[in-house]
């Protein structure tokens, strides 16, 4: 495996950029769902930014075909990619949003933990793992005000469930990128196996689970949010990330996720008139205290 750095501030910017990205999905998701069903959407970002990412491919002369070991993995990636956000679209029938990310972001405490099992280099210590939890206490205090406003669903234990198996599938995929032959292959590559393999996926299972498709009138807004979610999110955020995941260590990127729906919560609170307490104020000094102990440079010992 090719030796991976640890970030520094360009990287860190560039993260932060991603989670603000990655955040304002879910205020896109929300308007696009006026017009098109869950299911759909997923296959239909997924397919927009795969022939974006095919046509990137092509200009740059990358290869398609070339034998690096990379197919099986892909596919493997690709399955792991898709049922994450099955499971997140289908949970969020049945618990609230707040909880499904509490669940869902726990994905870093399992990347970090898996990293650290099965990719040599990626090892963590003491600080790095008190860092992520610290993190994730953030997340839990943010949205904590949240979990009793499903009490009316009897069976939301199913979508706590779903968002932790998407967690799970999430943390996996990015072991999987690390610990087989994705990991020296172009960002790219990576990336188009699971746009591919989600498209294929999610579009015929919209039709088999009876969705209604596209449902209402296909407005501007709804075609803007679709066009954001395929090019902005799956096509530009996702490329950078996995360039990204091909240049520094995946365990200490990946606790900048927590970061996500907190710009989540403020773009509510900014666009959607949401309102924030003071909970806010304290998660968010937490999530970023975190991420400076998993990135703070280690000490080295005095010289005698």
């Amino acid at each position: 495996m090719n030796a991976r750095l640890a970030p520094g501030p360009a990287a860190f910017a560039l993260m932060v950029l991603l989670c603000a990205v990655w955040g304002f999905q879910q205020v896109a998701i929300k308007i696009a769902g006026a017009g098109v069903s869950p299911l759909l959407q997923v296959g239909l970002r997924s397919a927009i930014a795969a022939v974006l990412v095919f046509l990137w491919m092509r200009l740059r002369g990358q290869p398609l075909a070339a034998r690096d070991g990379s197919f099986r993995p892909g596919l493997l990636a690709g399955a792991l990619f898709a049922l994450e956000f099955i499971c997140i679209f289908v949970g969020l029938g049945y618990t609230s949003a707040s909880r499904m990310v509490v669940f869902l972001y726990t994905a870093p405490c399992f990347t970090v933990l898996g990293l650290h099992l099965f990719v040599p280099g990626e090892n963590i210590g003491w600080r790095h793992g008190a860092g992520v939890l610290l993190a994730f206490l953030g997340i839990a205090v943010a949205f904590g005000e949240g979990w009793g406003a499903t009490a009316s669903m009897p069976q939301r234990w199913i979508g706590d469930l779903l968002g932790l198996l998407a967690a799970i599938f999430w943390a996996a995929t990015i072991v999987a990128i690390r610990a087989t032959p994705l990991a020296r292959i172009s960002a790219a590559k990576v990336l188009l196996y699971q746009l591919a393999v989600s498209a294929v996926v999610a579009l015929p299972l919209s039709w088999l689970a009876g969705e209604e498709g596209i449902r209402g009138e296909l407005t501007p807004a709804v075609l803007l949010a679709l066009l954001y979610l395929g090019v902005v999110v799956a096509f530009a955020s996702y490329l950078a990330w996995f360039w990204l995941l091909t240049k520094y260590l995946a365990s200490r990127l990946m606790v900048f996720a927590f970061l996500t729906p907190l710009f989540g919560v403020a773009f509510g609170v900014l666009l959607l008139g949401e309102p924030m307490s003071l909970l806010f104020g304290l998660a968010a000094a937490l999530v970023v205290a975190g991420i400076v102990l998993v990135n703070a440079p280690a000490r080295r010992p005095a010289s005698r």
